[in-house]
């Protein structure tokens, strides 16, 4: 019998996951500038500029402009990847994308700093959004929140998808979206392993000390099928409901999941969870 190769996993030291939280803070920033700029009227190109200014000024650089997950393949074109309502992920920004009153948008976004990389995403609400869509956004958040937590030496990866999708399947009709999910992160944006947002507990890849992942519940209100448009990025969801995305990259520590993409508004979920401070 033929045992499938362990991944190559980046384990990185205390210092070094230091770094990564100055990377982190720059996505935080640059997430909550895009929050407080969005409203109707803008474009989603509006929201990239809003972001990249964010994180060049920090000394930054954009993790998503110009990726190219197959490098004979046009990079992407934008700082963030701006999704809204039925796109689920990896829209790009464009002009003629303009928001409206009830829209929702998911913004996720990258920055490397001194060589380190951080990787979040909000679904954030337009003026007034339905009671709906609120929920929705209240699942997939706390989805997160409940795979992050698995973020703990001698557990599985397992343990983190099937936390994220008992706790969606438990909330009434919403899909959980199973072609794209979490990964490692650090020195690259995209590393070892891969992390499913649905899985068995107490399978997979043991977790430990050191490993960053980054974890990405995506939520629908409806089924979980999704297509990707003609430009090659969009993902959208097949029957047109609408969808959510939230991510932190996180730390393994031996005191618990040190969340390193934490924005201020995360501080009271961090102390009720218990989570190891991240440094302000």
């Amino acid at each position: 019998m033929f045992r499938k190769p362990k991944p190559d996993i980046q384990i990185k030291t205390p210092e070094q996951i230091r770094s990564m939280r100055e990377a982190g803070k720059v996505v935080a920033r640059a997430l909550d500038a895009v929050r407080a700029a969005a409203a109707p009227g803008l474009s989603t190109l509006d929201l990239d500029a809003v972001a990249e200014e964010v994180i060049r000024g920090a000394g930054a650089v954009p993790s998503f402009k110009g990726y190219r997950p197959i490098p004979s393949e046009p990079g992407f074109p934008g700082s963030i990847c701006a999704s809204v309502n039925e796109e689920v992920v990896h829209g790009i920004p464009r002009a003629s994308k303009v928001l409206a009153e009830g829209d929702v948008v998911s913004v996720d976004c990258g920055a490397i700093l001194d060589g380190w990389h951080g990787d979040s995403a909000v679904t954030i609400p337009v003026g007034a959004v339905s009671a709906e869509d609120t929920a929705m956004m209240d699942v997939c958040r706390e989805a997160m929140w409940r795979g992050i937590a698995e973020l703990r030496p001698g557990r599985r990866l397992g343990d983190i998808g099937h936390a994220i999708d008992s706790y969606i399947g438990s909330q009434g009709s919403y899909g959980n979206v199973q072609e794209y999910g979490g990964h490692g992160i650090g020195t690259e944006m995209h590393m070892e392993p891969h992390v499913l947002n649905h899985g068995k507990p107490g399978k997979g890849l043991r977790l430990e000390e050191g490993m960053c992942l980054a974890i990405e519940p995506m939520a629908t209100r409806g089924t979980r099928h999704v297509a990707v448009l003609e430009d090659e990025w969009t993902v959208v969801t097949r029957d047109g409901g609408r969808a959510a995305h939230f991510e932190h990259t996180v730390a393994v520590t031996a005191e618990g999941p040190m969340v390193l993409t934490a924005r201020e508004d995360d501080r009271a979920e961090l102390e009720k969870r218990a989570f190891p401070d991240p440094g302000w």
